[in-house]
């Protein structure tokens, strides 16, 4: 979908673009890709860089143009993995600024993508437009990974009692989100350092505060998704020794459980021979042999029981 706004609040949709416009297109047909190529004469490659969830963040200047690609957070409910970034793309020319991306997201939600409800005056230009993404950006990634923590927090009471690998895989699954959180800030921070150190000399006092808010959200958020990392790898090699600890319990409590079932049997099994046994003859034959089976086996479990195998 492809909408025009008259500007970078977002406030007022336009049908046509004009000077000084914003255009968020979200997950673009075809034909609004041909529109993009055409009408507002984006290279074909650099469309395609977009649209490829494997971009990496980068930052290119040309001479009527400029191209930010950096990375966000969506969150991923119909897969195994639960939140993965993806690129989110922003061309600056002299006339237009857009802004494209292959799914809807928080950053730029489709619906609803202004930056600052009642506030649009505070969008100044097209790069305080671009360093408000990044701080947006940053805290989403604070926002997911404090949901990352607290799902990691729940699978580790179920992992408590656990004897299965099913709770261990969320465990990994959760890894690996994080391990994409790192690699996506680690390169938008080499993306926020270069627009700091290119851009320095023309940049106005209020952008400068910006930017340098933006690069320590996105350092905090690194910084944190680098900490419950180092977490879960740890929490993930004491976690598969408890599972095997609770296998290992089960099989002893099994193995105990056996054992005692194995001296009704071994006594059934004796009287149950066809030679003479000193009891053939004896009317209460039955009931002694039941007691005297009852009697050991209740005092196996006491001697397990005291041995703390059950």
């Amino acid at each position: 979908m492809l909408k025009i706004f008259k500007s970078f609040g977002g406030y007022t949709e336009i049908s046509k673009a004009e000077k000084g416009c914003w255009i968020n297109a979200v997950n673009p047909s075809k034909a609004e890709v041909e529109r993009l190529k055409e009408e507002f004469r984006i290279p074909a490659d650099i469309i395609q860089d977009i649209l490829d969830t494997d971009e990496r963040p980068r930052y290119e200047v040309d001479e009527d143009w400029s191209l930010i690609i950096l990375r966000i957070p969506v969150d991923n409910p119909n897969n195994g993995v639960p939140y993965y970034t993806l690129p989110l793309g922003i061309f600056l020319s002299k006339e237009v600024t857009i802004t494209i991306c292959s799914r809807s997201n928080e950053v730029l939600p489709l619906e609803k993508p202004m930056l600052y409800r009642g506030q649009s005056l505070l969008v100044h230009d097209d790069l305080n437009f671009v360093i408000k993404l990044f701080l947006r950006s940053g805290t989403a990634y604070l926002r997911y990974l404090k949901q990352i923590n607290q799902q990691t927090t729940q699978i580790e009471n179920e992992l408590e009692k656990s004897v299965r690998n099913r709770e261990l895989n969320k465990l990994l699954k959760m890894e690996k989100c994080l391990v994409f959180f790192i690699t996506s800030l680690k390169a938008n921070e080499i993306v926020l350092a270069r627009l700091r150190n290119g851009l320095k000399r023309s940049m106005t006092e209020l952008n400068e505060d910006l930017l340098e808010d933006a690069i320590i959200e996105n350092k905090q958020a690194l910084e944190m998704s680098q900490i419950y990392s180092d977490i879960q790898s740890g929490m993930m090699d004491a976690f598969a020794s408890v599972i095997s600890n609770n296998l290992n319990v089960v099989m002893k409590q099994l193995a105990s459980i056996s054992i005692i079932l194995m001296i009704p049997t071994l006594i059934a099994s004796l009287y149950g021979m066809n030679v003479p046994n000193h009891l053939e003859g004896n009317a209460y034959a039955f009931p002694i042999i039941l007691m005297g089976s009852i009697l050991l086996a209740l005092l196996g479990i006491i001697i397990f029981w005291k041995k703390n195998l059950f």
